[in-house]
């Protein structure tokens, strides 16, 4: 099916670090979707479209979030991260994937993991009811390279101060240390038993449901490590705890 496309235009543009970065985009006419999903992005080049799927860092509206990391050697990356206020892009109409909480088990617990621009779905899913409505309690763990790397973190804490402990935002860094923040790769802390100790309960099939985002390392090493725990994919003809998004 051809890409319906849509006109947009920067409205702000957020740098967190260098490359690393927020366009806030006015688009009227998206399909409504629902937060985890993606949509494309891309802009014209001559007779040709350069267009990469992004997930979308805001529910559903004509202001869309996309987080983004500068690929110095790619197509469409240095041409967005040129971008500023009033620069205009495209943006596909239909929106397409199912790493949605709609798909997500049932759980007291819903762990949210990332590496890198994977947080950008779950920014979407906090920004909404639903998460707060379903779960007892909500963990985000992200893990970057640096503290200049965590990005939404500011939102992020405002979520666990005024969710009466019903939230845990862990930063993760591996390649610096920072008094308060666990250092290492996130299998790693799991292993370790410093993951479950910031966010002070369980990772278990009984009570958590998973969703991983990411670095394709860190989707693979902590599918096997929660393996261990029983802990499966989720599907409709057998449900389990762990939903994957795969960005590459």
């Amino acid at each position: 099916m051809a890409v319906e496309w849509k006109k947009a235009v920067v409205k702000k543009k957020t740098v967190w670090a260098e490359g690393l970065f927020t366009l806030t985009l006015d688009v009227p006419g998206v399909k409504p979707f629902e937060p985890g999903q993606f949509l494309q992005v891309g802009v014209a080049d001559g007779d040709n479209h350069i267009h990469r799927p992004y997930s979308v860092g805001s529910p559903h509206g004509r202001e869309l979030d996309f987080y983004i990391v500068l690929v110095e050697e790619g197509e469409l990356t240095p041409r967005l991260w040129a971008m500023n206020e009033g620069s205009e892009l495209d943006v596909s109409e239909r929106a397409a994937g199912s790493f949605t909480l709609s798909k997500t088990p049932e759980a007291k617990h819903l762990w949210l993991i990332a590496t890198g621009t994977g947080l950008a779905p779950y920014i979407a899913m906090l920004r909404t009811e639903q998460p707060w409505q379903r779960f007892e309690k909500i963990i985000v763990v992200h893990g970057v390279r640096l503290y200049s790397d965590l990005g939404y973190m500011e939102e992020l804490r405002g979520y666990e101060e005024n969710g009466k402990n019903q939230m845990k935002y862990i930063p993760i860094l591996t390649r610096e240390d920072r008094e308060g923040i666990l250092r290492g790769r996130i299998p790693a802390c799991l292993d370790d038993g410093s993951l479950e100790r910031a966010a002070g309960c369980q990772l278990s099939a009984a009570d958590s449901a998973v969703l991983l985002c990411g670095n394709p390392q860190m989707l693979d090493d902590m599918e096997a490590k929660l393996g261990e725990r029983n802990m499966r994919r989720h599907r409709r003809k057998e449900p389990g705890q762990i939903v994957l998004e795969r960005y590459w």
